[in-house]
């Protein structure tokens, strides 16, 4: 009995040493994984993501152009003066950036925002009658390049966008008629000029999250003059 006493099976001898390695390699993956996490974390720091913007809202959008919008040729406008309506007129910005109304012949409209156009025919017509009253309205407008959206690269329509207030993502999506069947739409980039500054900056959107999956968080606010560019997948 006793020489037998101080020996342990040699199966539970098996056992002890199967449980330590299969702990031992789950301490090396443990650590691998730490390793490779660390790594990428590192990597993704180094690349310079583009940034995000924040998402667009709903509430209280508005249609038309905004109260800073700049007239650009074609645009279509209706002249209004308050009493003297056989004065007012619904005219096309020609080509040329001009407008021919009652009392005035080739007045300039292209660059000036609607208040700025309705003070200058004011000026004109106030050599006919006193203290005229003068409204205008852009009824369909196309805008200067500044004003535009233009959207380029793996669309089914790549095209210029006249920008209207409170514009999102997903309205300029429409537009184009959305994706080609090879964009990738989740690489795409929205540069914007800042006036201010000088500065381009360039925004990562995910243009497949929001027409593919529907994800209403894709979907951001634009702003006059910018960019849009979707570029096709590798593969």
């Amino acid at each position: 009995m006793s020489s037998h006493s101080g020996l342990t099976p040699a199966g539970s001898v098996s056992g002890l040493s199967a449980r330590s390695g299969r702990k031992r390699g789950m301490v090396a993956r443990g650590m691998l994984l730490a390793g490779v996490l660390a790594t990428g974390l590192s990597g993704c720091a180094g690349t310079g993501h583009a940034p995000q913007l924040p998402p667009a809202s709903f509430v209280a959008l508005q249609e038309g152009p905004g109260e800073e919008y700049v007239i650009g040729p074609l645009d279509e406008l209706t002249i209004f003066v308050w009493r003297n309506p056989e004065l007012g007129a619904s005219v096309q910005v020609r080509p040329d950036g001009r407008i021919t109304t009652p009392l005035i012949t080739d007045m300039p409209a292209v660059g000036k925002t609607p208040s700025m156009l309705a003070e200058d025919i004011k000026l004109q017509l106030s050599q006919y009658i006193q203290e005229p009253i003068v409204s205008v309205i852009v009824n369909k407008f196309a805008g200067t390049f500044s004003q535009q959206v233009r959207v380029v690269g793996a669309t089914e329509k790549p095209a210029s966008i006249p920008y209207r207030a409170n514009m999102t993502l997903l309205d300029a999506m429409i537009a184009v008629g959305g994706l080609s069947e090879y964009a990738a739409g989740n690489r795409a980039r929205l540069v914007r000029f800042d006036k201010t500054t000088g500065k381009q900056t360039e925004y990562a959107v995910h243009i497949s999250d929001l027409l593919r999956k529907g994800d209403t968080r894709a979907n951001v606010m634009l702003m006059p003059g910018d960019v849009i560019i979707i570029p096709e997948s590798a593969f």
